[in-house]
Order: C-alpha cells, then structure tokens, then sequence
C-alpha cells in the first residue's frame, strides 16, 4: 500500500490543538493517491460504470494460473529405511516417513513433480508488482524409474513427460539427523514445482503474512514481496485507486511478507529451505486441487525440509526449528509506545496529556526526527537520517527528560537515500552523495545511481548485496541514528527493489524475495555496532527464514473492515504466527485514511478503542497518526477515548508476567505469541474460527470487529473458562454469546491454568 513509517507532523513549538496538522508523510504515492481517489470519485458519477469496465481491462493483474499435474508412473515398488527416515515407494504414490510419523506424501496417482520452460514478467509501478507466468512447455507427467539408497536417504531419478518431449529429473530424500529434505533437479528447466498431497479439502495454513482466511484452501497465491494495495478489493476505495493510481487498490493476495511455507490439517509442514539456491525465487503456491498443495518455484532446482508432528503446535515448532529468534526488550512490556511528532513542545504535551489520562507508557515514537520537506503533494520528511536540529533543537534535553521518566525513545529509518543538498542544512552529511561516490548505491541498466520517484522527490536504494555498502550503512544507522540517544526505530520498506535493478551481487529478480532478509540483517549490524542489547526495532516486509524480533502488519485502513481494515490485521497476525513470525502487532487505529469523496475514510472513536482492546492483548502497543493525522482523532484528543486507552495499556501492563514466558516460548520454540485456535485446541469447533484467539495457550480473546456491536461470539474449548474482567466463570465447549461493552472485551483465561487467579486479579485490578 503506502509504507507505514511517516505522517504529518506540525511544526515545532506548535500546539497541537492550535492549528490543524498537514496531511503528509514521505511516502511516494500518498498524496497522489488521496488527490486520485477524490477526482476518480467525481469522475465515476459523471461517467457511470460503462466507462470503468474499460479502463479496468487496462490495469495491470496477477496472471499465475496454476501448472498442469499429470498421472505417475512406477517402474518398481520400494520400501527402505535411513536412519530415523523410511520411504515408502507403492504403484501410485510416494511417502517419506520420520520416526513412524508420515511427513510427507504425494497425491495417489499424480504427478509429485513437474516442471516448465518459459518466462516470468513482472510489472512494477511505485512498489507494486503484478507477475505473469508464461509457460511454453510443461512436463506433466512424470516417472519413477529407479530409487536408489544413499548414506543419508534414497536417491529418484526418472523422466517428466510433455507429449512426446522427455526431460530427466533427480530428486535426493536426506536425513540429516535433524530434519528430512527433499532436493529436487530438473536440469532443462526454467521452474520445478512439488505437490505434496492432502487428505481431500484439508486446511492449509502459512505462506507469510496472508490477509484472507486462516484456511487458505482453494486459492492460488504467487508468493511476491509487494506493496499490498489500497483497501485490498473494498469497494469502492479499491476500485478508485486502481482507475486513478494504476491499480494501486490491491488485491486480497498482496502482502508485504510472502514465502514457500505452510501447515496442514494433516499434520504435516513443509518450506522451501531458507538457505538453498531457490529460497528467495519466486514461487506461486496452489492450492486450488482438493487433494494436494503445489508449490512451483522459478528454479531448475528446489529443495524444501519437510515436518511432522502430533499437533499442529508440533509441526509448526518442527518447521521452524532452527530459525535464529532474539527476544524483544523487556521495556515494551510495560506500557504502550507512544505516536508523537512536530517538534519537542508537542512530543511533550501528548505525553502529558496520555499520563494525565492514567495511560501506562513505555515509549514514545517520534517519526519526523529528520524534519520535513515541502513538495507538490504537501509536508513529508527528509530521508537524510540525521536530527533536524531545527525542529529539534533541544533534542537531547528531551531525551534526557524522557529516559528520565523510564520513557524510552524510537524513531525511523528506511533503507532509502535521498540527496541532502535541497535540504540547505550545512551541519548534516550528504549521505547519498557519499554512497554513490563510493559505488555504493542500486543501479540501473545503464549503471547510475537507481532513481526511484517517490512523488515530489527521488529516492536511492542502498545496495545490501554489497559488503561495503552494508558495513557502511549499518554503521551509518549506528552513528547518526542510534547514535542520537534512541532505543530503537521502526525499520520501514524492503518490498520495492525493482526487478530490472542492477546489484553489486546477484540477480535483482532473484534477490526481490531476499530484500527484506538484508535488511533485516543491516539493522541487526547497526544495533550491534551501536552496543545496542535492547535495541528494538519492527519490520513490516518479510523474507523466507528471516524472523525479526518484532514485525508489525503493515498499512490497515482506518475501518473494522476484513478486507484492509481491523480484522485483517488479525487474520494477517494469526498467518504470519504460523509461517515462523511469532511476534506481530498492529498500527492501534490503522493507518490509511482517504478521502474518497463518495466515502471519507476516517476512524471513528470506536476504532480506536476496538483496536485498543486487541492490541491489550498482543505483544506490543503502538499508537500512529495515520497518514491524515488532522482529519483523524488521536488518543489524546477525546477524553473517553484517552480513558478508555489509558485502561487498556493498564490491562497490557498486567498481562507483562505471563505475556514474559508466551514470549520466551515464542524465543525457543517459534510457536507465536497470538495463536489461531488450530494450534491451541485442534480438533475442536474453537480451531474453527478465525474472529478470535489465544495469547499463549491459556487466554482466549474474542475481539469486537464490527462496529456498533455490543456483544460477540466466542468459541469456548471444552474446559472451564474465567472471564478476565467480570471473573465469572463459564463451561466451555460451545459457543456463546456474551456482552462486549468498549472496556470490557470478551477475554478469558482457562481455569485450570496456573495463571488463572493471578492473571483475574491482575485485569479486574488495573481498572
């Protein structure tokens, strides 16, 4: 969608109830798109519909139709064992074995592998993308000619078939002692996709940060790090964004965080594997065959780990073992991180007014550190990554006063640059000017510096391929940005690299996927360079293996709404928990807010403090502006609303004890801190519902996701269940209604927990 790092922000020293705040931020598109939105509303009364459907049929879209599977042919049945690892080898099927438990199996008398020549295209416009598969052959059906054992597993070989036209194939089964793996080669071609089979219509689960349905049964989703869109198909916003922003609406299949990973109601898991030659290519999974889940991959090879376990909680742990976690600092666990910006008068007078309201605060988060530009679409800020001392001329005189009251201190950085020179500050190094004199930058075919429009100004990508720029970047963030007193920042962007981009290493459309790993591992640098140990920073887009200590869910629009709205930053959380990212939170209050004319999305007070209430229960609490700060209310602004967000950053303050060991769970075991009801109570009508979930295994929130509703259903697993603000005491095992006022979510603990009176005590206290 827009990026989610930067709105407006008021001029220093001015009061925040004086004037009203411009509507801005230093993202490329948001101004255009809020101006686009407006005239193609007034341009659909006059035009009517006819006149879309035109110009709709000219917009870019997916077009990744899924790869044809054809019949399986075995020379010879086979049954071996490698150590902990057995596979099975019948005249229709394939299945590998670990420890006696089935991990992975092929759909009888189908195809296991395939393969295709032809061409991926992808078109990009400000850091969307759209693929298109073009296939000029396809290998279908393939054979089982012979299977050979090896020190660690079995080797297959056999040909795939396309008509007439025969290709061979290797596929290696390994067991490592660890895990099973599933390396497969196709020499001559240009993708290899493997379709594991399922029991008919089992749910399958994972693929990244995906914003539809938990049960992702049905679908066929390419698997591409991309901007997510505006409204992602809520009509009209949708529609407007596409006709006046080149299809800037999204779609329910675009997501900042994709990757080859996924769970099934079979109990099985597989991902491609993080570290092989294919682990960043881009894939399409389908899983629009009700008997198996396909994965193709624009590789000639793939190799893929395979898990298993007696619950779903086992193999989503199983998958992910391995993966390098780090704890987030125990200082977010206190309080919420405060939005706040305009200079140091008005940072101070929205902390002040939080604390009068009774608000527990951990930190605040202060984007606009670097000041602001004017351009054509309004106020942004200046991606220089240096204090404007003009804005903040006592700077650290509010940090000092800040880290005093056990407040800590955030900002923001991208991995953009931008050229400092406009900016007419003599106290400031030109970092871009650095960078690219120092051959440091993305280039384009011709081999300059990759200039990227970002509406009003261009931006420059810092080359993370490069050794050099990485030292030299992270070294930059510790010095000019950790380096000015903060405890942390959020570490926006990592989706756009264009795919005709020229890199120091590699293929920009090979290494699109891996941006965000780089990233990631940049920012890690910098905190370790800058003796950071609780240094926290958020990320919002997503490699394959790459798992931050914290992520958040990117762009909501400021409405309740499934597609873009609060209830898709919680389908978005619960798919991200079990794709191996177990710390996810949410912009409390969404943040894409427009003006479309027909409809003014803005967010109510009870948005606000709906989202509050599941935020009580998350990992972190972060409040933002929005993109429209002065058309949107902020916390601060409506007594009941700072009231009501004052008791619900007590609630999350006292959940700190038992929320510390679902975190250091989530540490060694990659199971998530918000859990969808498969992995808590499988089996159950409560692994049914996607509208709730479980912080930890031992509390169970229902959250308001409509508005005007003052009750809510919830899905109670078999067990007794303790309602965390009214201690009433409710049989579980169904579904009930019960009364959901603002204030009092429906949240519960189960009684047998060893938790149960401390965590009863601790919420009905805080009020």
């Amino acid at each position: 969608m827009l990026g989610d790092g930067e709105a407006a922000a008021r001029p220093a020293g001015t009061s925040r109830r004086a004037r009203a705040r411009p509507h801005s931020r230093p993202r490329p598109r948001t101004r255009r798109i809020l101006r686009g939105i407006a005239l193609g509303a007034a341009a659909l009364l006059v035009l009517g519909i006819g006149a879309v459907g035109v110009q709709l049929a000219r917009l870019p879209a997916d077009d990744v139709a899924p790869i044809a599977v054809g019949a399986l042919e075995v020379a010879a049945p086979f049954e071996g064992e490698s150590g902990a690892a057995a596979l099975q080898v019948s005249g229709d099927a394939v299945r590998v074995l670990r420890d006696g438990a089935l991990v992975w199996a092929s759909e009888p008398g189908r195809a296991f592998l395939t393969a295709a020549t032809g061409t991926l295209d992808v078109q990009e416009h400000r850091g969307y993308f759209w693929p298109a598969v073009h296939r000029d052959r396809v290998w279908s059906e393939q054979t089982i000619d012979a299977v050979t054992p090896t020190a660690e597993g079995w080797t297959l070989e056999g040909r795939l078939r396309a008509g007439a036209h025969e290709t061979p194939y290797e596929l290696a089964i390994v067991d490592d002692g660890a895990r099973v793996t599933m390396a497969a080669s196709v020499p001559a071609a240009t993708s290899v996709a493997l379709h594991s089979g399922r029991t008919e219509r089992a749910g399958v689960h994972g693929f990244g940060e995906q914003f539809t349905d938990f049960d992702l049964d049905g679908r066929v989703i390419p698997l591409l790090v991309r901007e997510q869109g505006v409204g992602r198909g809520l009509q009209p916003l949708s529609l407007l964004a596409d006709l006046t922003n080149h299809a800037a609406g999204g779609t329910d299949l675009m997501t900042y965080a994709a990757w080859p990973s996924f769970a099934t109601d079979d109990l099985r898991g597989l991902r491609v594997a993080p570290g092989s030659a294919a682990a960043h290519a881009f894939a399409v999974a389908d899983l629009s065959a009700p008997g198996r889940v396909g994965v193709e991959v624009w590789n000639p090879s793939v190799t893929v780990e395979l898990a298993g376990g007696d619950t779903p909680a086992a193999v989503v742990a199983a998958l992910h073992e391995g993966d390098e976690r780090r704890p987030i600092a125990d200082w977010t666990q206190h309080g919420m991180l405060v939005g706040a910006q305009g200079g140091s008068d008005a940072v101070r007078e929205r902390v002040a007014a939080l604390r009068e309201a009774g608000t527990e605060i951990a930190g605040v988060w202060l984007q606009d550190w670097v000041g602001q530009r004017t351009t054509d679409f309004g106020e942004r800020l200046w991606w220089t990554w240096q204090l404007d001392r003009t804005r903040y001329p006592d700077w650290q005189r509010l940090v000092d006063e800040l880290h005093a009251e056990g407040t800590r201190v955030t900002s923001y950085v991208n991995p953009f640059l931008v050229d400092a020179a406009p900016k007419g500050d003599p106290g400031i190094r030109n970092l871009y000017a650095e960078a690219r004199d120092a051959q440091l930058l993305v280039r384009d075919a011709s081999g300059q510096p990759y200039g990227i429009d970002q509406g009003g100004f261009t931006a420059y990508l810092v080359d993370l391929t490069n050794p050099a720029a990485r030292d030299w970047f992270a070294e930059v963030i510790a010095e000019e940005v950790l380096g000015e007193g903060v405890d942390g920042f959020m570490a926006d962007f990592a989706e756009g690299l264009p795919f005709d981009a020229a890199l120091h290493e590699g293929s920009a459309a090979e290494l699109h996927n891996a941006w965000p790993r780089l990233w990631m591992e940049t920012v890690a640098d910098a905190c370790r360079r800058a003796g950071e140990p609780e240094c926290v920073t958020w990320f919002r887009a997503g490699s394959l293996g790459a798992t931050p200590a914290l992520a958040w869910t990117g762009d909501q629009l400021v409405d309740f709404g499934r597609e873009d709205g609060l209830e898709s930053a919680l389908l978005g959380t619960l798919s991200a928990g079990v794709s191996g990212w177990p710390v996810v939170h949410s912009d409390l209050g969404g943040y894409t807010s427009i003006d479309a004319r027909v409809h003014d999305y803005v967010r109510s007070p009870e948005l606000l403090q709906r989202w509050a209430e599941l935020a009580a229960f998350g990992p972190m609490m972060r409040t933002h502006e929005t993109n429209r700060p002065a058309a949107n209310l902020q916390p601060d602004e409506d007594a009941a609303v700072a009231s009501h967000l004052a008791a619900m950053t007590r609630v999350f303050a006292a959940l700190a004890g038992y929320r510390a060991e679902v975190l250091d769970e989530a540490v060694r075991t990659g199971l998530p801190v918000m859990r969808h009801g498969w992995l808590v109570a499988p089996g159950t009508a409560a692994a049914e519902v996607d509208t709730q979930f479980f912080l930890g295994d031992d509390v169970l929130v229902a959250p308001v996701l409509r508005p005007g509703a003052d009750e809510v259903a919830v899905t109670l697993p078999p067990g007794q269940w303790r309602h965390l603000f009214t201690g009433e005491l409710v049989e579980g095992g169904q579904t009930v209604t019960v009364p959901a006022p603002i204030g009092q979510p429906a949240a519960y603990v189960d009684a047998a927990s060893p938790w149960a009176d401390e965590l009863v005590d601790a919420v009905r206290g805080s009020g």
